[in-house]
């Protein structure tokens, strides 16, 4: 009698592993019952959002939750007063899947193992500045020498500080720096508590109240001189669920399309005043630069640049405690795939590794300067 190999012992542990990993793998590939989604401020408004990105767009439209509505999966926003750092520990414990989140923070995280992939750009190009009480004698970044100043350590603002410090001739150490958040660092300016602080778009607020004063500011300066932000997906929860991120990484574009329409400025500044900055912030912000340059989600050369600059600068200053490579971290795929599935492969302007045009988009309001 001829016997099948299945009836044979190692025949029957070959079918069984093969079974279990044939079940293992249906397993593997369940879709997830959550989307959750850690962005790298408190935020603010109802529901709460943020500003300055089109994830804002994304959110305050509920295009994920839109189109995630048939499969069941919720999608849960968590916002974090800590930052990159409160974003980081909540992906160490998985806490969360995908991260909105500036360049040294996120490189911290990879430098302390943690594995994630970036998507998608969302929110290049953003501003510094230092401000000072109304009173104060102090008019510009030079006179920071020996004064109480509130740095918010760890964030995308940090390293922009540190270069522009260095920029005219000052480091850290020339400071009295303290590590206080936004609001912490608000109530501190305004209380006469600090000097000066480093910080973003927040504080035109505090300045149109008649509370702070601009001293310096990086707009029309060099590109090295901003910060970028990106939307990064752990690797693991990338590997098992393919297709929802590439549904994330479509919504992202869809909204990066919308928020580089100068058609819509003003109703993009009225979506994000929402969030409790007022449209008046974001117009002094934006001033004279494009929507499609600030709102482009391109992987470009200039993006990839600053990221390794980044990198090179946090090591260099100890900001990190070993250099940390950035080969195979960048993951374009799910960019492009969506550029290509809703028209936008020409789009943007690509920029190179300084800044400057490479390829002209579609947009004629692609350059990196001014509109008017």
């Amino acid at each position: 009698m001829t016997h099948s190999l299945i009836s044979r012992p190692w025949g029957r542990r070959a079918a069984l592993a093969a079974l279990g990993l044939l079940f293992g793998s249906l397993a593997h590939a369940a879709p997830p019952q959550a989307i959750r989604i850690g962005v790298a401020t408190a935020g603010g408004g109802e529901p709460i959002n943020w500003g300055g990105s089109p994830g804002g767009v994304v959110r305050a439209n509920q295009w994920l939750e839109e189109a995630f509505k048939d499969s069941g999966i919720k999608v849960e926003w968590l916002f974090f007063k800590g930052a990159g750092p409160a974003v980081n520990e909540a992906l160490s414990n998985k806490q969360i899947d995908f991260a909105y989140q500036g360049d040294l923070p996120s490189i911290v995280g990879r430098a302390n193992g943690l594995r994630t992939r970036l998507l998608v750009t969302s929110g290049a190009r953003n501003n510094l500045y230092v401000v000072v009480p109304p009173q104060s004698g102090i008019q510009r970044i030079e006179e920071l020498k020996d004064r109480k100043v509130a740095i918010f350590r760890g964030t995308n603002g940090h390293l922009v500080a540190i270069n522009a410090l260095q920029s005219v001739g000052l480091a850290e150490r020339d400071l009295k720096a303290i590590n206080l958040d936004t609001g912490s660092a608000q109530a501190a300016l305004v209380s006469n508590g600090v000097d000066a602080s480093f910080g973003g778009y927040e504080w035109f607020k505090i300045r149109d109240q008649g509370l702070a004063r601009v001293v310096y500011s990086t707009q029309g300066k060099d590109p090295a001189l901003t910060r970028q932000a990106a939307l990064l997906v752990r690797e693991e929860f990338e590997k098992e669920h393919p297709e929802q991120v590439q549904k994330v990484v479509n919504q992202f574009v869809r909204a990066a399309n919308w928020a580089s329409d100068e058609k819509n400025r003003s109703e993009l500044f009225q979506l994000w005043a929402r969030t409790g900055t007022p449209a008046a912030s974001w117009e002094a912000e934006f001033d004279k630069q494009a929507l499609a340059v600030r709102n482009s989600p391109l992987l470009d050369d200039f993006i990839v640049a600053r990221y390794r600059s980044v990198a090179e600068d946090a090591a260099k200053l100890k900001l990190i405690r070993r250099p940390v490579s950035l080969e195979g971290w960048f993951e374009p795929r799910y960019l492009q795939a969506a550029l290509k599935q809703q028209g936008l492969e020409k789009r943007w302007t690509v920029f190179d590794a300084k800044g400057q045009v490479k390829v002209r988009g579609q947009n004629p309001d692609a350059s990196p300067v001014a509109l008017r």
